[in-house]
């Protein structure tokens, strides 16, 4: 069976869910439904280092594993959150080649960057060897950049793209269309103009294309997937249990539908 690296190294069309509660519980019970990765959010939800873990060890017991976004480009909080034991790690708002190598680098050893050694939970508080564990780290992470502005798509990506280490690059509509003035529609004809130009330069790249959407409605997805979009994160659980417990209630109070 592929790992979730090599799934993405591939391009295969992988299906997401964002988990923002917190909640470890409502985190095991999704794991179990046959997502292919979860975006745990760190950046946008209350989620701090030790809540990260507890859904990293929830997730696990489910069988799906984690790609977990730090709330900035910053190595000191992606050594903490790699030292966990994540699946992937994903940097917002990357803006340059520069800001992609400072990524990067962040999440690898010397001599290759500059990431500090204490990985704790990611061997197991010792029990899995360490010597192994650096040895393979730098093949088994997932490594992922969001882009979410009309200039770095038109001025940086195509440097950024040629950054070896980067597995997959993840559009940000709702940033994207504050950058041209139209947050937050993200579906109008000039926020999916620059939308289809991110990702065709992605996927020329060779690397894994994704984004978050919050409306499943087929044509959507469609829209994303005909257009080269491989990994998509879709609505998270708070939005399926308002979704759901809503049908609910207009079910009971006697509506058809």
């Amino acid at each position: 069976m592929k790992t979730l690296k090599q799934k993405v190294k591939d391009c295969d069309n992988l299906n997401g869910m964002l988990i923002g509660l917190g909640d470890p519980i409502s985190t095991e019970l999704c794991a179990n439904l046959g997502y292919d990765f979860f975006w745990l959010d760190g950046e946008h939800n209350p989620l701090d280092f030790k809540d990260i873990q507890l859904n990293l060890i929830a997730a696990k017991a489910g069988g799906t594993p984690c790609i977990t976004r730090i709330p900035w480009n910053d190595f000191v909080m992606a050594k903490r959150l790699l030292d966990q034991g994540t699946d992937g790690i994903m940097f917002p708002m990357v803006c340059t080649a520069e800001e992609a190598d400072r990524a990067m680098k962040a999440t690898l050893y010397p001599p290759f960057g500059n990431r500090g050694f204490g990985p704790e939970r990611a061997i197991m508080h010792g029990l899995d060897d360490s010597a192994e564990y650096v040895k393979n780290q730098r093949d088994n992470l997932v490594r992922v950049i969001q882009i979410e502005s009309a200039a770095t798509i038109e001025n940086d990506l195509d440097a950024i793209l040629e950054n070896e280490w980067i597995d997959a690059v993840i559009i940000g509509p709702a940033d994207l269309s504050a950058s041209i003035g139209k947050l937050p529609d993200i579906k109008c004809p000039e926020s999916r103009s620059w939308q289809k130009k991110a990702l065709e330069k992605i996927r020329k790249a060779g690397k894994s294309a994704g984004t978050y959407i919050g409306d499943d409605s087929p044509d959507y997805v469609a829209w994303w997937r005909d257009n080269g979009c491989n990994m998509i994160t879709c609505m998270n659980e708070m939005t399926h249990i308002i979704r759901d417990a809503k049908l609910t209630l207009r079910r009971l109070s006697g509506e058809r539908v």
